[in-house]
């Protein structure tokens, strides 16, 4: 890997990264970091309803799934972007692939990651991913893991925002300003023709959440002018210099 610092995405379907932090990962690839991307799968059979009403095959809609996913990456200048084609509904992943997920863990050291909410009711796969993510952070932190590799540090993870917050559990406690890349947000947003009807809304949250940046930064008394933000979860204590 490049001796840049280094994030890792690690995304249940093709599109979650897109919508939940897209501006993250052009904010930071602007800021001089390598950031790679992980999708476990194409969200192929619950997040293409608009592609099966079309009538495609299922191969059809993996292709094109991929196909908008890699136009979103390039819009957002990620680093790497890899395609696990694990399935969806109910997205199931075995050894040999989490043992797959380590060694890039391992490969890429990632200064912090970036994966789902704890709880989804609505969509299992999402919490399963975060599950995965924590476990193998764990794993690639073990010495006893393939002795003789370089080991993971402690990268914070980081659980960005799910679809109806309110249900999740989901609580921010980190606000991003995403303002300066937010062009290139809105271009890979609008990489994913199956999911129209998702365009306005993840809009109108980085909006919100840009309200939200400039209360949490001064408010009047001095806040940052977001206008463009996104929010995410920590899931372990931040170790800072300066607050």
């Amino acid at each position: 890997m490049s001796d840049n610092k280094t994030a890792l995405v690690i995304s249940a379907h093709a599109a979650d990264f897109v919508w939940r932090c897209g501006g993250a990962i052009a904010l930071h690839q602007k800021q001089g970091y390598d950031v790679t991307v992980v999708c476990l799968s194409y969200g192929e059979r619950g997040e293409s309803a608009r592609l099966w009403k079309d009538g495609k095959s299922l191969g059809e809609v993996k292709s094109i799934r991929r196909n908008e996913a890699e136009n979103a990456a390039k819009a957002l200048n990620v680093h790497d972007i890899r395609f696990f084609d694990l399935g969806d509904y109910p997205l199931v992943v075995g050894h040999d692939n989490k043992m797959e997920l380590v060694d890039l863990v391992r490969a890429v050291q990632p200064k912090f990651m970036l994966s789902h909410s704890k709880y989804d009711p609505y969509n299992t796969d999402h919490m399963y991913t975060s599950e995965l993510a924590l476990e193998v952070r764990m794993i690639a932190q073990a010495w006893g893991h393939n002795p003789g590799e370089k080991v993971l540090g402690a990268p914070q993870l980081y659980l960005f925002e799910p679809h109806q917050t309110e249900q999740m559990g989901w609580k921010p406690d980190v606000f991003l300003d995403i303002t300066e890349v937010w062009d290139q947000k809105r271009a890979a947003i609008e990489c994913m023709e199956g999911q129209h009807h998702l365009w306005d809304y993840y809009t109108n949250v980085a909006e919100n959440r840009g309200n939200h940046f400039r209360r949490n930064s001064g408010g009047q008394s001095g806040g940052r002018p977001a206008k463009y933000a996104e929010g995410f979860q920590s899931v372990f204590p931040r170790t800072v210099d300066e607050l």
